[in-house]
């Protein structure tokens, strides 16, 4: 029984991964309980694991006491009785008495068993969350076990995770036994065990992929820099190359494309349009909303809005299906994105655009002309000169070319004059 005992400590340190001295010590531990719980609370009891015979040593001490004097005889023995095992004993001296594990009893064996097997589950639960918690953002497979409330169970050879709902890619069919590939999102500690959370949805799954796929990325040469995705449908890769001669969207793409192609067949055709960041948000916004061309954009930073001008032919590619083209770049971008073509930008702001043109000819700003209360063409042109000196300290020569851009810009259309037979005038020789 006692080799028995020592192969079993041995297996289970092998088979589990459990650190063999701990398992020792739980071993001593469960049966020190189980004593104390057959015979009293009160023993002074020492339990040693004998590595070399596989004996487990159980020991209680006692305090030798006078005669008569013993109160608690599970901690204390009387002088005479102690003589008998020992002729030398002395009054206050310790002495330890062995104790048989045989003397357990079935019940107290199988408590202490039961006590062994909940400490080294519970070991192997921490050694579980203490491996998988530092693993938090890797990519591993594993074995679909069954369907659950709340998602799948994936069986991932140490333990299971649960790859939820939402984080699977829609319309993405799995049947037990099915292998996958997903990201470790989260690891959290239950009553159960660890709880591992896996995810095929997250945006730090398609950077995991890349890391994995291009040499560059993983080595940092090209850096992601932002990943925005509708998960199975479409995504956008913004990246930046830290070298000159490295070309970062050559890098991703790959020869032929088999870099990209390995992660658009992983994630089942989901589209991925790689983007150069530049550290210009009117840069990284036109790179981000391709594959439409963009006239121009205009910067609110106060509102962290873009305004994004596209020709009128453009319209549809810059929004894209269902505004996902849009959606995706604006999430990429971090700002709210307004897409308008040119002839509608033209018509809600032909009078911003007359005063920023007349700003230009006078040589002023635009903030200027409207601090000074003239927001439209028409109150420019009604202010006398001596107002234009005043507030926007102008010169003669600076007020005659504002009043030109203006009329230029907006010219007044003088009334017909009424013929006179028509007005009843008579006319006099």
């Amino acid at each position: 029984m006692n080799l028995e005992l020592k192969k079993a400590i041995e297996q289970i340190s092998k088979d589990k991964g459990l650190d063999r001295d701990m398992l020792v010590d739980t071993l001593e531990e469960a049966v020190r309980t189980s004593v104390l719980r057959r015979f009293s609370e009160d023993m002074d009891v020492e339990v040693s694991y004998n590595d070399e015979t596989g004996d487990i040593e159980v020991y209680q001490f006692k305090i030798v006491m006078e005669d008569g004097d013993v109160a608690n005889p599970d901690t204390q023995i009387a002088l005479a009785d102690a003589r008998r095992h020992d002729p030398s004993v002395q009054i206050d001296d310790e002495m330890g008495f062995r104790v048989k594990v045989e003397d357990l009893g079935r019940i107290a064996a199988q408590s202490a068993k039961q006590v062994i097997i909940q400490r080294m589950r519970d070991a192997e639960q921490e050694i579980i969350y203490e491996e998988y918690k530092d693993r938090v953002g890797e990519i591993v497979s594993g074995i679909v076990q069954r369907r659950d409330k709340g998602g799948w169970i994936v069986n991932l050879g140490r333990t299971e995770a649960i790859l939820p709902k939402d984080e699977q890619i829609p319309r993405e069919h799995y049947k037990r036994g099915d292998r996958v590939q997903a990201l470790i999102t989260e690891v959290r500690k239950e009553g159960r065990g660890p709880q591992v959370v896996v995810s095929r949805a997250h945006r730090d799954y398609m950077a995991a992929l890349f890391r994995r796929e291009v040499p560059e990325v993983d080595d940092g040469t090209v850096q992601i820099m932002g990943v925005a995705r509708d998960p199975g449908s479409r995504a956008k890769v913004a990246v930046l190359s830290r070298e000159r001669d490295v070309d970062p969207v050559g890098a991703c793409v790959g020869v032929r494309g088999s870099r990209i192609q390995n992660i658009v067949q992983e994630l089942r055709g989901e589209r991925i349009d790689i983007v150069v960041w530049s550290p210009e948000i009117a840069t990284y916004a036109r790179n981000a909303l391709a594959p439409a061309l963009v006239s121009r954009i205009v910067v609110d930073e106060e509102e962290n809005l873009l305004e994004v001008i596209v020709p009128d032919d453009q319209l549809t590619n810059a929004i894209g299906r269902k505004g996902q083209n849009v959606k995706l770049a604006a999430k990429l971008l971090g700002w709210k994105v307004d897409i308008f073509t040119e002839t509608r930008y033209n018509e809600a702001n032909a009078i911003g655009r007359g005063l920023e043109q007349v700003a230009s000819v006078a040589e002023v700003s635009i903030e200027t002309l409207l601090a000074a209360g003239y927001q439209t063409l028409d109150k420019l042109r009604r202010a006398t000169d001596e107002e234009l000196e005043k507030n926007l300290a102008l010169s003669a020569g600076r007020i005659a070319d504002l009043r030109s851009a203006i009329h230029f810009l907006s010219p007044v259309v003088e009334p017909e004059e009424t013929p006179a037979a028509e007005s009843g005038a008579e006319e006099t020789e």
